[in-house]
């Protein structure tokens, strides 16, 4: 167990939740004191490993070739740069939970103000709690439903609650459970790996999808990856001050793109063998298994799944927390897990239908934001390096700090490169109507612009 370190008058202190596993979780988005610091860096890398050892994680490997019409080796290629820019943003973005003790979009304050922050905090809520755990808890009903013949509502049904109770218990749970579920999950994907290359096709002719096609499958990859950028020190806020920031940064940089880059290869591969007309996704994925590696491979995405939903109904929970506003007492953390696990399943019900476009077109919609946000929060910390901690945590908590700077780059970095650059099946934008070959770079163009503009409007209002 954790030994409580005193606190600053020399008194030593209990902690009241610590290190206990088995135990709900109570704290929202207020620092996390002293005596409830435990762990190590080292859990990060299966904390951000398993939940991307799953198949939303293979379907972007999948649309990488079937829909955006790359063949395999320009697909990996495009997989690898985008998660490993995604990765790379996640490492640094961790650095936050044991510097300040607080969930990342709280820490988004510095960045936007405290009312400023409600938006960033406000649509992250949605796309974890609701989009992320709609994608995650649909592909575990298929698998569910392929494995059994259970039909996929009530498959549906049963995968939210295993993924609601891990997140309504709480974080000490979260990371438990994602270290378990590493080890089953690396094994049985690499299993499926190996013999997917075996019967792949990867010498195949593309589809012409040529650079716009690269561009999206970039764009698809690095939406996915640095989706998670979010939620980053919501996992290591926990972590005792000293922790190791090295450590701190690498672990969850290499357990993200690991996890990611090895599994939408797989993905890639997958997607040059013939599958059965009117398969399901998972379907298609494990039907050139044997049979009993199909059936560990279900097993696994379904694991997978809950792996992911427990991370994004448990951060969905902590922007919700990261808002500031006066919500009454029965309406804590665990509470909000789920109301944010209701409203997914509700979203997960709508999509059950159509999954795989409604999947392409979320994971390119999700870049157009996070890429402003992440150009905001870190020209923020490049700006703020040689301030004190002290200075910093007191303003976190201060409800009339403004910095409308950020909120403003942040907003016009979406004005201007979702409508001008989008790329969807139900909106083109400017650029791409006239020169297809742009493919989908809005998130590249988003971060550089409220990148850019965030730091001329900064420096002027100083």
């Amino acid at each position: 167990m954790t030994t409580a370190p005193a606190d600053s008058t020399g008194t030593a202190l209990t902690p009241e939740y610590g290190d206990r596993v088995i135990a709900v979780e109570t704290a929202g988005s207020e620092p996390i004191p002293d005596a409830e610091r435990h762990g190590s860096p080292l859990q990060l890398l299966w904390t951000w490993a398993s939940p991307n050892i799953e198949f939303a994680t293979v379907y972007i490997g999948v649309i990488s070739v079937l829909f955006f019409g790359l063949n395999f080796w320009q697909a990996t290629a495009a997989l690898l740069l985008g998660t490993a820019l995604g990765s790379l943003t996640h490492g640094i973005l961790s650095l936050d939970g044991p510097r300040f003790g607080v969930p990342q979009m709280a820490v988004g304050r510095f960045s936007f103000g405290f009312r400023g922050n409600l938006l960033p905090a406000g649509v992250n809520a949605l796309v974890a709690g609701v989009g992320w755990f709609a994608v995650n808890s649909v592909s575990a009903a298929f698998a569910l439903n392929t494995l059994t013949g259970l039909r996929p509502l009530p498959s549906l049904l049963l995968v939210v609650v295993a993924e609601i109770v891990i997140g309504f218990i709480g974080h000490n749970f979260v990371h438990a459970f994602e270290k378990y579920a590493f080890p089953a999950l690396a094994v049985v994907f690499l299993l499926a790996g190996v013999w997917t290359f075996k019967e792949a096709d990867l010498g195949g002719a593309s589809a012409g999808g040529g650079i716009g096609g690269f561009l999206l499958a970039f764009s698809a990859a690095w939406g996915y990856t640095a989706g998670w950028n979010p939620g980053a020190s919501d996992y290591s806020r926990y972590l005792p001050r000293t922790a190791n920031r090295f450590k701190t940064a690498l672990y969850p940089a290499v357990g993200l793109f690991v996890s990611v880059a090895v599994v939408s290869v797989i993905g890639a591969a997958s997607a040059t063998i013939v599958a059965s007309e009117g398969a399901t996704p998972t379907a298609a994925f494990t039907g050139h298994l044997p049979g009993w590696l199909g059936d560990l491979a279900l097993l696994a995405i379904i694991l997978g799944a809950v792996s992911a939903n427990a991370l994004n109904v448990y951060s969905s929970a902590m922007s919700i927390t990261s808002l500031g506003l006066k919500l009454p007492p029965w309406l804590g953390r665990s509470a909000i897990v789920v109301l944010c696990g209701v409203a997914g399943t509700a979203a997960a019900w709508a999509s059950l239908a159509d999954a795989g476009h409604a999947y392409e077109a979320f994971l390119l919609v999700i870049a157009y934001w996070v890429g402003p946000w992440l150009g905001v929060v870190l020209v923020e910390r490049w700006l703020q390096a040689r301030t004190p901690v002290e200075r910093l945590s007191a303003r976190l908590g201060d409800r009339t700090f403004a910095n409308w700077p950020g909120i403003t780059a942040l907003l016009v970095g979406i004005a201007v490169s979702v409508p001008v650059f989008s790329n969807q099946e139900k909106y083109v934008g400017w650029v791409p109507e006239r020169w297809p070959s742009f493919g989908d770079i809005t998130c590249l163009v988003g971060f550089a612009v409220s990148a850019g503009l965030y730091a001329v409007l900064r420096r002027a209002a100083r």
